[in-house]
């Protein structure tokens, strides 16, 4: 069961954006974040949930979406995400955040896919522009946003072939392919 929600939670950046996302699911989802570990059990993290287009339309221009696809800005207006989880490391509580944004982070779309949802991380952010436009203040480091919705888009994986391209891409039918490594080529002796 772990397995087939990792295997099913990948990076979708086209969404059915008539399909909302209920504050309620957000905060479902952020309470699973909530029980994850965190370094020393300082707790540092805190979230900005959107489920409203108005909030989300202030969101979206500050996000970058798929470096690799050099010809695709982001998704249409009727394929974007329907909800987002902005993640902040507190200031007061830490200064480094080690890794508890990606443990929690995985937390909350592995619980989205269990929801028939998905999601994106994304850390290309404009920081200062979000902290502006979500009038945040500055004792929260903005660490990563979730782009979060009905998935729109088939997302297909596939073995690194034999140049080792690790670069995903679309073929001319829209699906996404990703190149992962074989579990022999990353486990070392």
């Amino acid at each position: 069961m772990l397995r087939e929600l990792v295997i099913k939670n990948r990076s979708y950046r086209r969404f059915y954006g008539n399909e909302k996302v209920s504050l309620r699911t957000l905060k479902e989802l952020v309470d699973l974040a909530r029980y994850s570990a965190a370094a020393a059990n300082l707790q540092p993290l805190k979230y900005i949930l959107s489920s409203d287009k108005k909030k989300n339309d202030l969101i979206f221009p500050h996000l970058a979406w798929a470096g690799y696809l050099k010809d695709w800005s982001g998704p249409k207006p009727v394929e974007r995400p329907s909800a987002y989880i902005v993640v902040m490391g507190d200031t007061k509580i830490a200064r480094d955040f080690v890794c508890d944004h990606g443990i929690a982070v995985q937390s909350i779309l592995l619980g989205a896919v269990e929801k028939g949802l998905g999601g994106c991380i994304i850390g290309s952010i404009q920081r200062k522009g979000l902290k502006e436009s979500l009038r945040i203040p500055d004792q929260y480091k903005i660490l990563l946003v979730i782009a979060l919705g009905k998935p729109k888009e088939t997302v297909v994986i596939e073995t690194v072939g034999p140049d080792g391209d690790i670069k995903y891409w679309r073929d001319e039918k829209g699906i996404h392919h990703v190149p992962k490594r074989s579990l022999k080529e990353i486990i070392i002796k």
